[in-house]
């Protein structure tokens, strides 16, 4: 379970930096795109938002972002790209999701990172993000099945398929894809992957 050099996130960032925003974001965005006119003001935030890979196509598409992340190299290399909109209206914050308050938002993306809150803490999260989120407002995430090879981690939060369903009960759920898989982590470390794919709707 242990990754090398797990605390090494400027080499983790480089290596995910790249790679093309998430499926979940996407598909939400085309929904909004159908719904909002195109001058509509939008106001996302990116939980975990490493350096940009989903910021980025928020802010190209014209939406206003309060970026966070835990890490100051995350925040830094977003700050750097050199695909940064000009104009580009982003705040940051460097914050753990458990330690900091969400304003009132249209989406709320967090692309593999919400799971890496403890357990004793996910509830208290899930709940202001539900609160964060205006009617009409998404959450797209990605959170860990039980059968994910990180079991056992306490600093973790993972889900059963009926724990999934339970979380989501107040929402609309409009996309959704267990996935299932071995392969790498971005750091190189062989991994079983259970995930949940996840866009749902405040009514």
């Amino acid at each position: 379970m242990t990754e090398p050099d797990p605390h090494d996130w400027t080499s983790y960032y480089a290596k995910t930096s790249a790679r093309p925003p998430c499926e979940t974001l996407l598909f939400a965005l085309d929904r909004f795109d159908r719904e909002l006119a195109p001058d509509a003001s939008r106001r996302a935030i990116d939980l975990g938002c490493g350096n940009g890979r989903d910021s980025i196509e928020l802010l190209r598409r014209g939406w206003r972002i309060l970026a966070i992340d835990a890490q100051q190299s995350a925040i830094d290399g977003l700050r750097d790209r050199d695909d940064l909109p000009e104009g580009a209206e982003i705040e940051t914050r460097l914050a753990r999701f458990e330690n900091t308050d969400f304003p009132e938002t249209d989406l709320v993306n967090s692309s593999f990172a919400l799971p890496l809150v403890a357990p004793q803490d996910f509830p208290d999260l899930w709940n202001r993000i539900l609160m964060a989120l205006r009617p009409g407002g998404r959450i797209c995430c990605q959170l860990y099945g039980d059968r994910d090879s990180w079991v056992g981690d306490p600093t973790i939060t993972f889900f059963t398929r009926s724990g999934i369903d339970a979380l989501l009960n107040p929402l609309d759920l409009e996309y959704f894809r267990e996935e299932e898989d071995d392969s790498t982590t971005p750091r190189g470390t062989a991994k079983h992957w259970h995930l949940f794919h996840i866009v749902a709707r405040r009514p």
